[in-house]
């Protein structure tokens, strides 16, 4: 690949402000799941349990079978004539009118707002970006404002720590989302942990570029987490999960992170049975 020399790697991409409060549309009959890289590889059943959750709300879910990457890390490392080979293919598959829903804030913000930089001397292009972004929505957040769920709780009691990334807490407001989800649980008391805002090193690629650093803030979000007292954690995004269940797991910890999907559909199937209500 090329680095282009007018953007460093692992540089932060701001991402455009969009005009106005977001208008959310009545419930649909069908809609398109991207499932992302991190998820199809290390967190399948994640991906499946977000199916179930839609699919329990009688919604139809579509999941084109080539779909890949959203071009994200390769984006945020400078790479832009690769990002947009990947993103282009992407827009192709989902080129419907059904909503895309996202089981990453990060993913979901690298579809509702950086294509639109990406694709911005291409107006027959951003065309199609402008439309995808308007319909784009992170699972919670779709849930929540489009689905309207009431979630009933069917677990014992337990304290829970949210944990959100930093790109899906500034675009997609996906921590205010996930908290109103987890207070709909009765048995859930959610507990907020110091550097809850604050990176877990992750970054996609800057944790391979800068295996030290991110390895400080990693262990840093770790220590916060279990100080919490929390008994698990529970987070929107596979990639902070993959990085924060690894140093847990190195240091011997059985606390553990679980995607919200997967959270969510345990704690309420039993009390459902099928249906939320």
């Amino acid at each position: 690949m090329n680095r282009p020399s007018s953007q460093p790697a692992n540089a932060t991409r701001v991402a455009p402000p969009l005009e106005g409060p977001r208008v959310y549309p009545a419930r649909p009959s069908d809609v398109y799941l991207f499932g992302t890289c991190v998820l199809d590889v290390f967190f399948p059943s994640a991906g499946m349990d977000a199916i179930r959750l839609l699919e329990r709300e009688g919604i139809r879910v579509h999941f084109p079978q080539a779909q890949s990457c959203c071009g994200q890390p390769a984006y945020t490392s400078g790479y832009t004539e690769e990002a947009r080979a990947v993103a282009r293919a992407q827009l192709a598959l989902f080129a419907g009118e059904w909503p895309l829903v996202v089981p990453s804030g990060s993913c979901a913000g690298m579809f509702r707002h950086h294509y639109r930089e990406l694709f911005r001397d291409e107006p027959e292009t951003l065309a199609l970006v402008e439309a995808l972004a308007e319909r784009t929505f992170e699972l919670a957040e779709f849930l929540l404002e489009v689905c309207k769920v009431r979630l009933e709780d069917g677990g014992a009691p337990v304290k829970v720590a949210l944990h959100t990334s930093c790109s899906a807490r500034r675009e997609m407001g996906t921590h205010l989302h996930g908290r109103a989800l987890l207070a709909q649980l009765s048995g859930v008391e959610r507990v907020d942990h110091d550097h809850e805002s604050e990176c877990c090193g992750f970054g996609g690629s800057f944790s391979v570029r800068m295996p030290d650093i991110s390895g400080a803030m990693v262990r840093d979000k770790a220590a916060a987490l279990k100080g919490s007292g929390a008994a698990e954690v529970v987070s929107a995004d596979c990639g902070c999960l993959l990085n924060i269940n690894g140093c847990l797991e190195k240091q011997g910890d059985a606390l553990r992170g679980e995607h919200l999907a997967s959270f969510l559909l345990r704690r309420t199937s039993a009390a459902s049975r099928g249906g939320a209500k």
